[in-house]
């Protein structure tokens, strides 16, 4: 899985209250994605267009379970890559198969704007803007496997161990 495109940039210690707000939790899947960061870069999810990158510094998702990693797909965006992402959100990453990486040093290594070239299956994260190249840590090939096969329920429909959804 390789992602090439423009990077958005946030802090450390994201919540994912920041990301799917109490307001847009009861709203549809896709509307809830309107209203990612709403709160903190009102109009931003107007701004996002589809392949977008986002990139976070420290504890990326840290807070509830709340399926936010769903509204940042929604919203169009490619991948995620954080200097660290918290285990809950990126397992909800995988669940909902929003590709997301470990990759330390990624915060400081690129600017809004820059655009990243990123490949999931090998951990190679590339800044085209300023010639700068990182490792991510690499998923394990099973979660890469959940990925690639639309996240959990996808796969659990193709392996007929749930019923498919209607």
């Amino acid at each position: 899985m390789k992602f090439q495109a423009r990077v958005w940039k946030v802090g450390d210690n994201i919540n994912t209250d920041l990301i799917l707000p109490i307001q847009a939790f009861y709203l549809s899947a896709q509307e809830q994605a309107q209203y990612v960061f709403r709160s903190n870069r009102p109009g931003w999810a107007e701004e996002v267009q589809p392949g977008d990158i986002l990139i976070g510094g420290r504890n990326f998702g840290m807070g509830s379970s709340r399926p936010a990693a769903r509204s940042l797909k929604n919203l169009g965006l490619s991948c995620l890559l954080a200097h660290s992402l918290n285990g809950l959100f990126f397992r909800n990453c995988v669940n909902f198969a929003f590709p997301a990486m470990d990759c330390p040093g990624v915060d400081e290594a690129f600017d809004e704007g820059d655009v990243a070239e990123v490949d999931f299956d090998t951990g190679v994260v590339r800044n085209l803007s300023r010639d700068k190249t990182l490792t991510a840590v690499v998923l394990p090939p099973k979660l890469l496997e959940l990925l690639k096969a639309g996240g959990i329920f996808p796969l659990l429909e193709k392996e007929g161990a749930i019923a498919a959804a209607r």
